[in-house]
């Protein structure tokens, strides 16, 4: 059994343990089982009201543990500016909440006045990463502290395309001193979508920059050529070629702040504790003599 301290749960610090993305259907579950997951994590637009039921429950949740928000609108990579009404609701989200961690994902959602219900790819150039780079820049100027940046999940490749996703995720952390979101499971389809692989991807990736880890289920289908194509579909447990990955990731970096994801089909709260167990033990055997040391206390 794992207990929160007071210390940690008041300051919002994220322990380097196992958490789970909060669904206030499991709230009770999660309020009287005597295991207690390290940290919650929410979608930012869920809580962008002025109040009512969620803010009473996230209120009451956030007393008892450590909070992420995470982002998923804000449109990082909009060929026009961010919506500044939408980062006025983060900010003021944040300012509630005081979270451990505030994240975004590197994509584009928004066109002109239309919203799509998806987190699109970019083609990695250095337009691209100087309209990232100055729209991550503004982001943080307005909450007041850096953020994390996800790496996506991709089905196709821009032509366009001529620097390689790591070392544009690197670039971007060095001109805006933002941290990185490690998501494993996007690893996983992206490199079996487009045919490179997921470890030489991992070893290339920016380790010490990495301040989360996200797990999550994929499903599988076939493309119209008959090839594997995995969909980052949310729904299911971590498959085992992603918990691989995750161990090979926790032997390079330490310990990190894992976020087990389950966003669609959701089950009762003992199957995303189970999922939880099972990165809380891996966290354990294999944070003791990781290459980069311990970095999350």
């Amino acid at each position: 059994m794992r207990h929160v301290s007071p210390q940690t749960a008041a300051t919002g610090r994220i322990p380097a343990r196992a958490g789970a993305g909060f669904k206030t259907a499991h709230a009770d579950a999660i309020l009287n089982d005597a295991y207690r997951v390290g940290f919650l994590e929410v979608h930012a637009e869920n809580y962008m009201g002025e109040g009512g039921h969620p803010h009473r429950i996230l209120s009451r949740m956030r007393a008892d543990f450590p909070l992420s928000i995470h982002g998923v609108g804000m449109s990082i990579g909009a060929p026009r500016g961010l919506d500044r009404d939408h980062l006025l609701r983060l900010k003021a989200l944040v300012e509630r909440y005081e979270p451990g961690l505030v994240s975004e994902h590197l994509a584009w959602s928004t066109h002109d006045s239309a919203y799509f219900n998806d987190l699109l790819p970019l083609p990695y150039t250095e337009t691209t990463l100087s309209l990232v780079t100055a729209h991550i820049d503004e982001v943080q100027t307005a909450i007041g502290r850096p953020i994390l940046l996800e790496n996506p999940s991709t089905y196709i490749a821009f032509a366009e395309s001529v620097i390689p996703e790591t070392e544009f995720l690197t670039e971007i952390a060095d001109r805006t001193g933002c941290g990185l979101l490690l998501d494993v499971n996007n690893v996983h389809v992206s490199a079996i979508n487009n045919g490179y692989d997921a470890l030489a991807y991992l070893k290339a990736f920016p380790l010490e920059r990495v301040g989360e880890v996200h797990l999550a289920g994929h499903a599988e289908d076939l493309d119209d050529n008959g090839d594997p194509l995995l969909i980052d579909a949310h729904d299911r447990p971590v498959a085992d070629a992603v918990w691989g990955l995750y161990s090979f990731v926790l032997k390079q970096s330490g310990p990190l702040p894992t976020l087990i994801e389950w966003d669609n089909d959701v089950p009762d709260w003992p199957v995303l504790k189970r999922e939880a167990l099972i990165a809380e033990r891996l966290l354990a055997d294999h944070g003791a003599h990781a290459l980069l040391g311990t970095r999350h206390e």
